[in-house]
């Protein structure tokens, strides 16, 4: 029997490819047709993710339309929170709102609901069984401080200063929510895999908000703990880490969290990143989302440029942060091209 090869899942264990792998953070989403159909016929999009069928194929879309090397389950980070027991809406036009915030309720006073990331499992065991076979499955939650974020609040921020604010005035208790959260995390993750995930990516999408001090207790340390408990419960199972926002501390964050392979957001220059990150750890990144849209000559440019600093180590092509639902299909396709294109 001949073994498919999965190009992306041979980098992410650092083996360089000729031409890299892609996938695109938030490749599953409201710029394609099929997403907003299918999320207008489900009545929003929690509904679309607690149902396992749909987010399944939710999954699979672009996969089918465009051939990724790589499929991330369709979910949300803040099924965590909703799993620890608070309670999770999407309003009309409005961002993800927990109840009762954690900034003026104790964490003791959540009474946990773990069966409410049963469907996330069920949708994995479903992507598991129709992806083809050369497309490696990735799972994936939201880091600690980035969770936290959201349950101290009860909503988003754009500096995420209440948070901020609750770790200084109470680190006692703030540490208890960052450990409550990645213990959730390790089972949550585990379980993922299980049901057929085969790498996962932990997403700090607000470790840049973070003094350098706050960012090796809050990131640094929890993202170690989650990565270590995978690492021995799954062996071999690589983990990205992706703290955006890093910018200078991305290095110590590879070096200190474990991680296998480390994702760049668009701000920071590929070749400081190429020269700066561990030798050899496979790297992610790290188009900007807006030159995508832009597309043409200018998209081009900026993903050789990408292609030339990371050359020498293994690379997983994507964007520097999530595609953006105005982003044009046939951007999408010309940039999948031009990676791909022999040189």
């Amino acid at each position: 029997m001949t073994t498919v090869k999965k190009p992306l899942l041979a980098t992410l264990k650092g083996e360089r490819q000729p031409i890299p792998p892609v996938w695109l953070m938030r490749q599953a989403g409201r710029y394609l047709p099929e997403y907003r159909a299918l999320r207008a016929e489900k009545g929003g999009f929690l509904a679309l993710v607690n149902d396992s069928a749909a987010a399944a194929e939710v999954t699979v879309q672009p996969i089918r339309r465009f051939g990724f090397d790589g499929a991330i389950l369709f979910s949300d980070i803040l099924m965590v929170p909703s799993a620890l027991g608070q309670d999770l809406t999407f309003g009309v036009g409005e961002g993800p709102a927990l109840t009762p915030a954690l900034v003026d309720h104790p964490l003791s006073g959540l009474q946990p609901v773990l069966e409410r990331l049963d469907p996330v499992y069920e949708t994995v065991r479903q992507v598991a069984a129709q992806l083809p076979p050369e497309t490696t499955f990735l799972g994936f939650a939201g880091s600690p401080w980035t969770v936290a974020t959201y349950m101290v609040a009860g909503h988003g921020s754009k500096d995420q200063s209440e948070t901020r604010r609750f770790a200084y005035a109470d680190p006692a208790a703030f540490a208890e929510i960052i450990g409550a959260i990645s213990a959730c995390t390790i089972e949550y993750l585990s379980k993922q895999i299980e049901a057929g995930v085969e790498a996962v990516q932990l997403f700090d999408s607000w470790s840049g908000s973070l003094s350098p001090a706050q960012f090796e207790r809050w990131v640094i340390a929890p993202n170690a703990a989650i990565v270590a408990a995978l690492h021995a419960r799954h062996p071999g199972l690589p983990v990205i880490g992706f703290p955006k926002g890093a910018g200078e501390k991305l290095p110590a964050y590879a070096r200190e969290t474990g991680v296998d392979a480390v994702g760049v957001d668009e701000t920071i220059h590929p070749e400081w990143a190429a020269a700066n990150l561990p030798q050899g750890m496979p790297v992610q990144g790290n188009l900007d989302p807006l030159v995508l849209i832009a597309g043409g000559a200018d998209m081009a440019d900026a993903a050789q440029r990408i292609l030339d600093a990371f050359a020498d180590r293994p690379h997983v092509f994507n964007l520097g942060h999530g595609i953006l639902q105005d982003t044009p299909i046939p951007h999408v396709e010309q940039l999948l091209a031009y990676v791909r294109s022999p040189r």
